[in-house]
């Protein structure tokens, strides 16, 4: 049943790609540099990258390639307003072949969220966030 479920959320995520909303790093560095609200920022790839360096104020929601982590993202958003601007980052490796956005989009799509963006990291979130100097933490 396991893979089953990984079957459908792969075939969800591939039908996804053609028509998801990505936003670039600069700009999320710049919604987080400005007054107001923030949206809210999940990570959703491997806890090691998070707890090595993270955006300020992201949630580490579990790996979107695997069913946990889904499920730790379903329970992280589980009380946000469905119309909540959500960003959605992993950084593990280069977009073409990250696993783990384009589930994780399409669950909270499947949730009935209506602004949810991917951040668009080209490379690693090494090379695309952290050594432009864009703000991180550590730890958690």
């Amino acid at each position: 049943m396991r893979s089953l479920t990984v079957g459908i959320a792969t075939m969800a995520a591939i039908a996804l790609a053609a028509e998801l909303a990505t936003v670039q790093p600069k700009d999320v560095a710049a919604q987080l540099a400005a007054k107001g609200p923030h949206p809210a920022i999940f990570q959703v790839g491997p806890n090691m990258l998070f707890r090595a360096k993270h955006i300020p104020g992201a949630i580490y929601a579990g790996p979107g390639s695997k069913p946990e982590g889904l499920e730790l993202l379903k329970k992280a958003v589980n009380n946000l307003p469905r119309d909540r601007e959500v960003v959605l980052y992993c950084g593990c490796c280069p977009w073409n072949n990250c696993p783990n956005v384009k589930p994780a989009v399409a669950l909270l799509q499947q949730m009935g969220f209506t602004h949810v963006k991917a951040m668009l990291i080209e490379t690693s979130f090494l090379k695309d966030w952290d050594e432009k100097r864009f703000p991180v933490e550590s730890g958690q």
